[in-house]
């Protein structure tokens, strides 16, 4: 009776051993699995029409007559009005005429020798339109025509907005991290694994950048994810 005792007793000391070897194995096999981790980044990126545009275009003069510059500047300022009437403007946009910035050139002159003419003056128009490609296609020609109509333009600068980048962020954002995934997944082929679950994910950097058409924008959107791999 003593020795079956015995042999009982050395079964389950040998059972204990073993399941505390295999828990530490399991432990050990965890921990490193735990480190086994790839971090990708993934790209998603569109081409769009941007949807807000303010065109500034002004003229300007130099003379000593305060007056006489106003009503040369106020005449192509009509002249210009009237071309954008032509090019059926009205309806698509909206202008507004800027009131006239002044310099005098001999309160600002710091030497003996003055400027020729005492004041440079400005008028600018500001067009504000969300029809940027018909802002865009107009621009391209305004100065030309418009010279020829003895108008010669100071200034010429359109400044082009895509406002519902919230509207196509979710899309986008399911795209980067489509795109990081089959990184991850590759990496993970390479190394004889396969990826596991997500565990760390940014936001993403999101940008948005002017493309090679003036009224078309490239938006971008990079996620930086972590996945954890398994054999």
């Amino acid at each position: 009776m003593e020795k079956y005792g015995k042999l009982i007793q050395s079964a389950i000391l040998a059972l204990g051993l073993l399941l505390l070897g295999l828990c530490i194995k399991s432990g050990i096999d965890n921990f490193t699995n735990k480190d086994r981790r790839v971090t990708v980044k993934g790209l998603a990126e569109k081409v769009v029409d941007a949807d807000h545009v303010t065109w500034n275009i002004s003229v300007s003069g130099i003379g000593d007559d305060l007056n006489a510059i106003f009503s040369l500047l106020n005449g192509k300022v009509d002249i210009i009005q009237r071309y954008l009437k032509e090019n059926k403007l009205e309806g698509k946009a909206t202008v507004t005429i800027q009131p006239f910035s002044i310099t005098d050139n001999h309160a600002n002159a710091w030497s003996e020798q003055r400027p020729a003419f005492r004041y440079s003056v400005t008028r600018s128009l500001s067009i504000v339109s969300n029809d940027t490609k018909f802002i865009s296609e107009l621009k391209q020609k305004a100065a030309d025509e418009l010279l020829e109509r003895n108008v010669i333009l100071d200034g010429d600068y359109a400044e082009y907005e895509y406002t519902k980048f919230q509207e196509l962020k979710p899309e986008m954002m399911s795209e980067a991290i489509a795109a990081a995934e089959k990184t991850a997944q590759q990496f993970a082929e390479n190394s004889h694994s396969t990826i596991n679950k997500i565990v760390e994910a940014g936001q993403g950097e999101f940008s948005i950048e002017s493309a090679d058409i003036p009224f078309k924008k490239k938006v971008r959107v990079v996620s930086t994810i972590t996945y954890s791999l398994k054999d």
